[in-house]
């Protein structure tokens, strides 16, 4: 599809044709080729050229012209022209079609079919956008995982050569102290038993001594000096030579120690360390409500929204255009909850209503749904990608869980006690879902003025339970609100008094922050992804202003 030389240039960053001065250019008119901000087409271009044809600068190079739908060739009957589109049929159309075949059939015109073509395909386009960003997150996510993988491989190869090393160094250094201490107990041992060898030596010559004296006093042949003389050899035989003991000293023997895995180390499976998630987040638009807080947020395919204010008893549609929001419908309705459907229908939770209501996305009227919770009333709810609705609920007598529905509105699960029979939760307030199966609940209790995010299994057990950071939360409780989970299966919660985005992993251990008030985002309370990937981020009025002026945000967040 050819485009023209003015969209051609308007990729590149210019200036609105009128002011001059906003760069954020959203029309084009294709009467008169300007290109134009939100400010200048309804306050300029308006008064002079009331019936130019402006369009979306989105929509430039589409078919927005006046289209030609009376010369349709029939392709049953080529001689005539397609006048009606056949709903039943799904097909264009000729008189001698519906006289044929069509006849009892839904016809509308051509161009209300062409109309509503058009809109599916931008629902599709917008939902295949939407699968894209989260394919896109999801290949990020697993190069991540591999960079992470071969960094760690690394890392370990390194430290088992350096074990390698230190365990050498500790052996050889060990084995140097047993020699040593071998050395050092040879030569003690060595020195006493040459000193008793020497000592023994000593008596055993004066031993064999005495024993020749004796021997040629014994052979002498003169008497007279055998008997003067042998009263004293007596006396000398019986006086004992000393005879050194020997010392029965304890040598060493070596025994050798067992090499097991516990001295030397083991392999041990953990998580593979991810890098330090880096988030960021910029404001794209920021819209005035006349609400006292924007307590809910369902965005939809065609990039309206639906918002809720319970103290105000208001629902509205809303139509983002520059930096307004353009009201499509109103209800008064108490809304304490709400979530868009697959089929594009609303639904929601109403004040005192156990039985949750529906506006059809055709007819635009409320009626009631399949899903009950009676005798509870449901508190919080969310949609699963599989079509299941979960609710969380809660009655007079302090009873709170959370309920999981099919679409025919059977309950499949309800979750209340733990493992230990002690329920679970205080409030649920919002809940959310992440691809492995996991429930995360954001649970307040108002007795406390604290809350947590309660993580429920598969099964329904409580894998894990979040409650707040401690340095975030060191002088202020954690009140979580509002809670979503990203294109990249982890889960943002909104802690309303701290202004604090937690950023959760899909088991609900913290992996990062942010502080809106960074960007200028005050008290925060609810949160939805559109379609495309942004985020949008309803706040509540200041804390002491009674003025109806909560606003609205929609931003670009990454790295989550």
């Amino acid at each position: 599809m050819a485009f023209s030389k003015s969209v051609i240039r308007s990729q590149i960053p210019i200036n609105c044709n009128l002011c001059e001065t906003e760069k954020n250019i959203k029309w084009k008119c294709l009467t008169c080729g300007v290109l134009m901000c939100s400010k200048c087409k309804d306050k300029i271009h308006l008064m002079i050229g009331k019936d130019h044809k402006v369009v979306d600068i989105k929509n430039v190079g589409l078919p927005v012209e006046e289209l030609d739908f009376t010369n349709i060739k029939c392709q049953d009957h080529s001689e005539q022209s397609s006048c009606l589109f056949c709903t039943n049929c799904d097909k264009l159309v000729c008189p001698t079609c519906i006289a044929k075949v069509h006849k009892k059939h839904d016809l509308t015109e051509i161009s209300d079919a062409y109309n509503l073509k058009i809109e599916r395909l931008k629902k599709g386009q917008s939902k295949l956008q939407k699968e894209k960003n989260e394919i896109t997150a999801t290949k990020d996510q697993a190069n991540m995982i591999y960079d992470a993988e071969n960094s760690n491989y690394a890392k370990v190869s390194t430290d088992i050569l350096n074990h390698e090393k230190v365990l050498k160094q500790a052996v050889e250094k060990h084995i140097a102290k047993l020699r040593n201490e071998l050395d050092q107990n040879h030569k003690a041992c060595t020195k006493a038993n040459e000193e008793s060898i020497k000592a023994i030596s000593k008596s055993q010559r004066q031993i064999e001594e005495k024993f020749s004296d004796v021997q040629d006093f014994i052979n002498t042949t003169d008497i007279t000096k055998f008997f003067k003389e042998v009263c004293q050899m007596e006396r000398s035989i019986e006086v004992s030579i000393p005879k050194p003991e020997i010392s029965r000293r304890k040598t060493l023997q070596l025994i050798p120690g067992e090499v097991t895995q516990s001295n030397i180390g083991v392999l041990q499976s953990v998580d593979i360390p991810l890098p330090e998630v880096k988030v960021s987040l910029s404001v794209i638009n920021q819209y005035q409500t006349n609400l006292s807080f924007v307590g809910d947020l369902s965005p939809c395919p065609d990039d309206s929204l639906w918002i809720a204010c319970s103290s105000d008893i208001v629902l509205r549609k809303v139509k983002p255009e520059g930096t307004n929001l353009k009201t499509k419908s109103t209800f008064n309705i108490q809304v304490l909850g709400m979530a868009i459907t697959a089929s594009d229908d609303l639904l929601i939770i109403v004040e005192g209503k156990s039985r949750l209501q529906m506006i059809s996305s055709t007819t635009g009227k409320v009626k009631d749904s399949v899903y009950d919770v009676g005798p509870f009333l449901p508190t919080a709810i969310h949609i699963t990608s599989g079509g299941q609705v979960i609710v969380g609920v809660g009655n007079k007598e302090g009873r709170r869980a959370v309920f999981v529905i099919n679409k025919n509105g059977d309950h499949e699960a309800v979750y209340e006690h733990d493992k230990h029979n002690q329920p679970i939760f205080d409030y649920p307030c919002s809940v959310t879902t992440t691809s492995n199966g996991n429930i995360h609940v954001a649970d307040y209790d108002k007795d406390k003025g604290s809350g947590k995010v309660v993580v429920l299994g598969q099964a329904g057990h409580v894998i894990n339970i979040y409650k707040g950071d401690t340095e975030i939360n060191k002088a202020v409780p954690f009140r979580p609100e509002g809670i979503v989970t990203t294109p990249r299966d982890n889960v943002i919660v909104v802690d309303l008094v701290t202004c604090t985005l937690h950023i959760l992993n899909n088991s609900g251990h913290l992996i990062t922050y942010i502080k809106t008030t960074d960007n200028g985002i005050e008290r925060p309370l609810s949160l939805a992804f559109s379609p495309t990937g942004q985020l949008y981020i309803g706040c509540t009025k200041s804390k002491d202003s009674t003025a109806k002026e909560a606003k609205l945000y929609k931003v670009n967040i990454s790295g989550c």
